[in-house]
């Protein structure tokens, strides 16, 4: 349910844009150092998937007589649901931030762009990513991300 609260706010490019940054990399370094982090956070802190099960649940069976006086009766154990998690997600995710700062990026986080301004703004990525300011915002393109500094 909340996922499609979400989908009207991902589909105008609403929400902000979490990304690296290093101001004057070309973009095209950025998607470079961007896989090799991903492959080495990869290598480093691989997918380890565990199954694990909710706690089973004891659901009493509830009787009521017509005049609404009610009583337990028994009742039945549900069993948990069973679920799956990484448990190197959130080490894969840190072996990569420190690659990229490794690499001179810091992770930043930019508002959307009006749309008005992603629509005056020359289509694709960012050739080179530009110097930050409090006006800066951000737009997803096809071939990546542009970034818009204003004033």
């Amino acid at each position: 349910m909340r996922a499609l609260a979400l989908l009207p706010l991902v589909l105008c490019g609403c929400l902000p844009v979490s990304t690296y940054y290093a101001e004057g990399v070309s973009f095209a370094q950025l998607d470079r150092d961007n896989t090799r982090c991903d492959v080495a956070a990869l290598r480093d802190a691989p997918v380890a998937h565990q199954t694990r099960q909710h706690a089973p649940r004891y659901v009493p069976h509830r009787v009521c007589n017509a005049a609404g006086h009610c009583h337990t009766n028994g009742g039945v154990w549900v069993p948990g649901d069973i679920y799956s998690v990484d448990v190197n997600a959130d080490l894969r995710k840190r072996v990569k931030a420190q690659c990229m700062g490794d690499r001179g990026y810091s992770p930043v986080e930019l508002p959307a762009c009006p749309p008005a301004v992603a629509q005056a703004a020359p289509p694709g990525p960012s050739p080179v990513l530009p110097r930050l300011n409090a006006q800066s915002c951000a737009i997803r393109t096809d071939g990546g991300l542009r970034i818009v500094t204003q004033g």
